[in-house]
């Protein structure tokens, strides 16, 4: 019972989605709140597809990752790459859906708004604009979250209304632009900061909510370049990744972000808790508007005692990993103080014991240090300043500005306590993927810097490989084949 209750909460308040239709069309496009309820409805439905089985977490840190399945056989598969194992939630993983109602629920808003616009005069053309143009950047990024999960995808531009008919696969790169367009078509239409007065916006009352009340949750003009920044990396297109994160780096000030402290990288009520403006893209579950969940969170896979009431946690990761990960002196993450040779780190507790868990997050219900009632309020941050940061540092290592490179590591290197970067430029690239592998652990990263970083590098012949044959996608699941006759299965899983 508490777990169904809990479930449910998560798709209500600032998210709220219904669990049939998002809107019923006869009675709907009509007033102002019902384009608040569509808008937070798609955002909630995206929050619910990344959530969903831990989903964001299994296909970004736990595929062929750092992390170990401590009991379950399925996490064990996906660990391995055995991605046609027969368990429910690798099945569940390789249906694509979910996320295709996210692509229909935000074409639906930008067919329909409008109509919304005529009957309502409280509905001006500023706020029309403003929420299109985050149906359209929060369906760009639905699809460049799909191509890296699948490659090549079907791409659906009008809206079905839930009637999913059958479409082809497109190529991916196909699909990459197109969102590439529509982010760039609509930026300068995201305000930097909702709930206030800049950049020529008048955004001080959006939706009877002045800021911080939407800081993290709603996609800005910082989220969109953020967004194309990875878009061009996946690519491939560095110098395009340059401007775009140069642009995240120059301005994400004025939506209020900031660099986060180590401490309140692994605080209880830090960076994770809630929604604020360091969440550059973000998907909050607010314990005070109920949102919080037992599942959806990276604690769900890897807290344990002596944080939770839960003996084992479901994932771990080897000390000796984390001896190999964490390997220059005065990192404030995690490191073995000289005296007395003792591991130092709010990142994992039990260290050197027989069950090390991973504690860089552990949101527990509103901020408690009391995991008897292991419910979780943190958010899900696909990106934040010091990501785009060491992003930027690969991007100009790509294209062979060194210098440039190096001085963008150094700041997240300086902000850990690790100082400057001495190597030679041979080893940069080297360098900033492993900074990328200690700063965003548990954040859904590991498995995707991987592609990036041998596509770069060009010398593991076995990764190398699995990227020919297409097995970095997930296979596709037998629903969605028998479905829709159109499309195959990937070659490689087939």
């Amino acid at each position: 019972m508490l777990f169904s209750t809990v479930f449910i909460s998560a798709c209500n308040k600032k998210l709220d989605i219904d669990s049939t239709h998002l809107v019923n069309e006869s009675n709907n496009w009509k007033s102002l709140a019902d384009a608040r309820s569509a808008l937070l409805g798609s955002y909630g439905l995206l929050r619910a597809a990344l959530a969903d089985n831990n989903a964001h977490w299994l296909y970004g840190d736990v595929r062929m990752g750092d992390f170990k399945a401590t009991s379950r056989l399925d996490l064990k598969a996906i660990t391995e790459n055995n991605l046609n194992a027969p368990y429910p939630v690798v099945k569940s993983l390789s249906n694509w859906r979910k996320f295709y109602a996210v692509i229909n629920s935000c074409t639906v808003f930008i067919d329909r708004a409008g109509e919304i616009l005529k009957n309502d005069k409280q509905y001006t053309e500023e706020n029309y604009k403003v929420d299109v143009a985050q149906m359209k950047a929060l369906r760009a990024f639905t699809y460049f979250y799909m191509v890296r999960i699948w490659g090549d995808i079907p791409l659906i531009t009008a809206s079905t209304d839930g009637n999913f008919t059958e479409r082809p696969r497109v190529a991916g790169e196909i699909v990459l632009q197109f969102a590439t367009n529509e982010l760039l078509s609509i930026v300068n239409n995201l305000p930097y900061r909702y709930g206030a007065i800049e950049n020529g916006f008048n955004q001080q009352n959006y939706y009877g909510k002045v800021a911080p009340y939407w800081d993290g949750i709603l996609f800005n003009q910082i989220s969109a370049y953020s967004i194309l920044a990875h878009i061009a990396a996946w690519q491939g297109k560095y110098l395009d990744a340059v401007a775009y994160s140069k642009f995240v780096m120059t301005n994400f000030g004025l939506s209020g972000g900031v660099y986060t402290t180590t401490t309140n990288l692994t605080k209880v009520d830090g960076l994770f808790y809630g929604n604020n403006a360091s969440q550059l893209v973000g998907f909050p579950f607010n314990y005070n508007t109920t949102e919080m969940s037992t599942i959806g969170h990276m604690e769900d896979l890897a807290l344990a005692a002596p944080i939770i009431a839960k003996a084992v946690p479901q994932i771990k990761m080897p000390d000796d990993v984390i001896a190999s990960i964490f390997n220059e002196p005065n990192d404030l993450r995690f490191r073995f103080d000289p005296l007395t040779g003792l591991p130092v780190s709010d990142y994992f507790s039990g260290y050197g014991t027989s069950n090390t868990v991973f504690s860089k997050i552990k949101c527990i219900r509103n901020a408690s240090t009391d995991g008897s009632l292991a419910i979780y309020s943190s958010a899900l941050i696909f990106t934040r300043i010091e990501e785009i940061t060491l992003l930027y540092a690969e991007s100009l290592a790509a294209i062979g500005s060194m210098d440039d490179a190096t001085d963008a590591l150094d700041i997240v290197r300086n902000n850990r306590g690790i100082g400057l970067y001495k190597g030679a430029n041979a080893g940069l690239i080297d360098a900033i993927f492993a900074e990328r592998r200690r700063e965003l652990m548990g954040e859904g990263w590991r498995w995707y810097d991987l592609v990036r970083y041998n596509k770069l590098k060009n010398n593991d012949a076995k990764f190398l490989d699995l990227i020919k044959k297409g097995g970095i996608y997930w296979p596709i699941d037998e629903e969605v084949l028998n479905t829709n006759t159109k499309i195959t299965q990937n070659e490689y899983w087939r």
